[in-house]
Parts: structure tokens; sequence; C-alpha cells
């Protein structure tokens, strides 16, 4: 039986998606057939990944999407399993990453007049007025499925959105009646439906840029994103190295511009000083960032020159934003970047002013990377953020991906880390907490060959659902590391109260409403759910042997490890 179900799934196989991460309910029977019949007779389907959570589940297809750029499938159940996906479609959003979310519908007979009505007290329950928009805000797409005949047709419009620039989430639903309609094979060329061409610098743009570029002193380019696209990281080095111009990661959310190349000026978040490389720079290049910088501590100097390249440089979905930049163009940075580095191909460069630039940050690459191994010292018996990640990057290689949720300790993290590959490390993208064990599986099974290393808050590993994501992790067979740097509470709200009320009650309180302590055992739930290998970590002298067996559980036995690292209560 052909129905609209199978063309979903056919149209789904035919632009690549590999995976469907579900949680199944009652509106899903058409497509739940549909999968057996294609098992059954040797047709193609994606595979199946079932997910006890729902914000796990996008959270995988978001892991998975971000280290490949192909998007996957969630499947979720009618409003309830929508709402359910919680943080992760603001993730997924803010991420710009590309996944197509399914929901059901309740089904809109009851009398039995099709196939697919009503038979169970909850579809009265679940029916809502406007399902789509509880995620609405969210979206690139959103549509209702209404007939089968042009499903094909509809799946692939949503992608098509999905993976054009500033890609992200869509979302389609569909009633059962729908999805349980017989209806003619439809052949399309998917090839018609590729995403939307990159967009290029308008040429004088190219020339004003690379003009400016060339006249600066002091120039600096900013940063958060633009690693996710390994070619632009390409044309970024070729760009900053011919002119030495400075790179500053603000917010990253990848690894744009190599730690160990001496034009590297170090990763700021929510530090309330004022950054030096800002406050230098007599021009500044904002490439792929939604924050820049926080204007209300740091910020450039006031007669620098900002420029400022982005698929999104009016940021349309926030309603707060602006920098002041002199021009702001719309384009893919690596496209861009290859523009600019083509115009300086024919360019007069002032190779003595390139070489003094280049010898001061040499100078300053020297001192810092002797500041950061002083605080890789371990101190004590205590365990720092700094010595942790430390003893972590030894064991990570070019087979290694590295999801980063450290919250509080992002700034140390990639300090530490100092990654020098594209597409090594990541971050969510978003701000909705709990990413980074879904992340991992996804990103395990798009990479089986690869160690995944999770790194994440204990608040965060709470909100990360991680009964579910061991569970998923030893079904599945994606073991990865994760570790739990572990202050024993919510060190995020504690210095937001902080900032704003420095001499408040509240720093003078001993309880404010953000302590785990004493902490669950972190390493017990990933042990009881999935048999993951567990291990609490308090001591410095503990910690080289608890990462090495971590990983060799990891890689030997191919199996979750998680190691509940405690860090100086906060």
């Amino acid at each position: 039986m052909y129905t609209a179900s199978t063309a979903f799934l056919e149209a789904l196989t035919e632009a690549g998606v590999s995976h469907i991460f579900a949680n199944l309910g009652s509106d899903h029977p058409p497509l739940i057939e549909a999968i057996a019949e294609a098992r059954a007779t040797g047709k193609p389907v994606p595979a199946l990944i079932t997910c006890p959570n729902e914000m796990v589940a996008l959270s995988a297809a978001h892991g998975y999407a971000l280290t490949t750029g192909r998007a996957q499938a969630v499947f979720v159940h009618v409003e309830c399993g929508t709402q359910a996906l919680a943080g992760a479609v603001h993730n997924a959003a803010k991420g710009r990453v590309p996944v197509l979310i399914f929901a059901g519908a309740s089904p809109y007979t009851q009398e039995g007049e099709l196939r697919g009505t009503r038979n169970e007290f909850i579809q009265w329950i679940q029916d809502v007025f406007d399902q789509r928009g509880i995620v609405r805000g969210y979206m690139r797409y959103d549509n209702e499925l209404r007939s089968g005949r042009n499903i094909k047709q509809m799946v692939h419009r949503a992608l098509q959105f999905a993976n054009s620039d500033p890609k992200g989430p869509v979302y389609l639903m569909g009633a059962r009646e729908v999805m349980e309609e017989e209806v003619p094979p439809v052949a399309i060329d998917h090839a018609r439906w590729a995403p939307v061409a990159p967009a290029a610098l308008a040429p004088d743009c190219v020339a004003e840029l690379a003009g400016a570029l060339l006249a600066a002193r002091h120039p600096l380019v900013v940063t958060s994103y633009l690693g996710r696209n390994p070619a632009a990281v390409q044309e970024l080095e070729r760009l900053c190295r011919r002119l030495a111009i400075a790179v500053l990661d603000s917010v990253p959310n990848a690894m744009n511009f190599p730690a160990d190349d001496p034009l590297y000026q170090g990763n700021q978040w929510n530090e309330p000083v004022q950054n030096p490389a800002l406050a230098e720079a007599d021009l500044v290049l904002v490439i792929d960032s939604d924050v820049p910088w926080i204007p209300v501590v740091s910020r450039p100097r006031a007669d620098a020159a900002i420029f400022h390249i982005d698929v999104d440089p009016l940021k349309e979905q926030m309603p707060l934003w602006y920098i002041g930049a002199r021009r702001s163009m719309r384009a893919d940075a690596a496209t861009a970047l290859a523009q600019i580095n083509a115009h300086l191909d024919n360019a007069a460069i002032d190779a003595d002013a390139v070489a003094r630039r280049l010898a001061a940050y040499r100078e300053r690459a020297t001192a810092r990377r002797a500041e950061l191994d002083a605080r890789e010292l371990p101190r004590g018996d205590a365990i720092t953020a700094e010595f942790l990640t430390a003893c972590i990057r030894r064991h990570v290689d070019a087979g290694t991906i590295v999801l980063n949720e450290g919250v509080t300790n992002y700034t140390a993290i990639i300090d530490h880390l100092r990654s020098t590959r594209p597409g090594s490390m990541y971050t969510s993208g978003g701000g909705s907490l709990g990413w980074n064990g879904g992340a991992a599986i996804g990103a395990r099974l798009a990479h089986p060959d690869k160690t995944v290393i999770a790194l994440s808050g204990d608040g965060s590993y709470m909100f990360s659902v991680p009964s579910t994501v061991h569970w998923m992790a030893r079904q599945y067979r994606t073991p990865f590391l994760q570790v739990v740097y572990n202050n024993r509470g919510w060190k995020a709200p504690k210095l937001s109260a902080l900032a704003v009320h420095p001499d408040g009650y509240a720093s003078r309180a001993n309880e404010i409403g953000v302590s785990f302590d004493p902490p669950p055992d972190y390493a017990a739930i990933a042990a009881a759910a999935g048999g993951a290998f567990a291990r609490t970590v308090k001591r410095a002298d503990e910690v080289v042997g608890a990462v090495e067996a971590a990983l060799a559980a990891v890689r030997k036995q191919r199996r979750a490890a998680v190691l509940d690292v405690w860090l100086p209560h906060l």
C-alpha cells in the first residue's frame, strides 16, 4: 500500500536524511506501518532511533547536523511532544542548525469517515487550535500537511528552507487521516529543491573593505561561528596571515581560528573587563557573530571603523541588536573572504607594516602561552577547570570531536583545549542548557570512527536528561566520554546576580537558591541507565588516571563513560 506516509519517508531518503530521532505516539500509526513495510520489503528508509525524551531527540539531530552539515528528522507526538522539545528548539534556531521536525495531529474525524479517525480518548484532549504556533517563532518554515498528493513537494520545500542561509529548523504537522491517505506514487527531481546558493559581496563592498583593511594600523576580526564551515576557516587564515590581522573569538561556537597562531587573541564571554584587542583596533571586521562584544563592559574604541558580514546581518529574530557598523553586508563568510583574498592578490601590501604587526603579535602570543601554561598547574588537592581541561586535551587527537557546554567554564575550556582543527570543537550556539548529551549521541552516530567528548557543567548535565541519554548510548552503540565540571550548583545565576548587585543582600547571603550541595551521584545515574563507566574524582592526583581509564572504556570497550569531577564549590 502506497500512502502519504510512504511518500513522506521516500522524500526524507531522497533528501539525504539518514536518521529519524523519534518519540512516537498515537498520531504515528501510518508512519510506523510505512516504516515496517519498507523494512520488510527492502526499501530504503532512514534508521529509526527511539528517543524516550524529545529534547534529547532534537539535541541528537542537532549534533548530527552540526558535525556533518546534513539535516536529520525528528518525530514527536502532537502538541505535547512539540512542547516537550523544550529548549532544544531554541538551540537549533539560534545555532542555525538544519533539522526537520514532524509532529502528528489529532485526527479531524470521529465517526469512522476516514482511515485514521479518532479511536482514543486522548485525541480530543490533544486537539488544539494552533499547534504550529507553539514553535513558529523559532522555525525557518512551518506548515500543515493537508493532502498526501503533494507531500513530497512539501517535505523538499521545508528542507530547502532548513538548508538555505540562515539555516535552521523547520516544522511540519499532519493528522492521521492525511498520513494514511492512499496516493499514486510521485517521482520528483530532488535536484530542483537544492538550497539557495551562497550570497556574495557586491563588487564595491569588496573594494571598500579590502582598501580599509590595507589602510588599517591595527585591524581585528571578531567572529563566533565562522568555523562551522571549514572552507571559511581556510579563507580567514589566508586573509589574516597575509595582512597580520588579529582574530578575537567572541562567544565562540566552533573552532574559528587556530589557537596556536600568533594572531589569535583568545576568546571572550561575560568577563566584566574591557578586552584589550577591541580597545586597540582601529578597524573591526565582524564576521558571523551574534554577540561580538558586550557594550556595557567592553567595546571597540570610539574611532574604530566597524564592518559587518553575516548571512543575517539584521539579526531579524533579535528585537534589540546593533553594533554601529559603517557597512553591513549580507554574504556567506567563505564566499566573502574568498572575494577579498582574490582582490588582495593584485593589491600593493605594505610588507614592513605587516611584519611589524606580526612580530608584536608573536611576542604577545608567547606571553599568553606562558600565562595559560601556569594556570594549568595543579593547586594542591583542588581541581581547577584549567587543569582538568589540560588533562583532557592531551587525549584529543585528529579523530576527536569535543562538544562544549561548560557555561561558566566556557572561557577556561576553550583557552585550554587550544583547538587548531576546524570541526574539532562545537557549542550548541544557543542558550538553553542540556544539549551536550543528546548532541554527543548524534555526533557519534554521524562519526562512528571518532571519539566524542562532551564537557558539561553539573547543571547542564542534569538538564540533559542523562537517564535517556545513556540508555540511548548503550542501545545504539554510541559511546562517548562525558566530563562533568561539578561545582555543586548553578554558578551562572550567582554571577549574574553579583554583576547587577555586587554589594546587595544576595552577595552576603549563604544560600540564594542555586546550590546542589550535596549533589546527586552523576556518574551513577549513567551507570544505572546505560551501564556506563562511572567515576567520581575529587583530588587533582586522581584526574590523569581517571581520564585515561574513561577514554579506554570508550575507545576500547565501546562503552560510554562519565567522570564526575569536583571543582571548588561555587
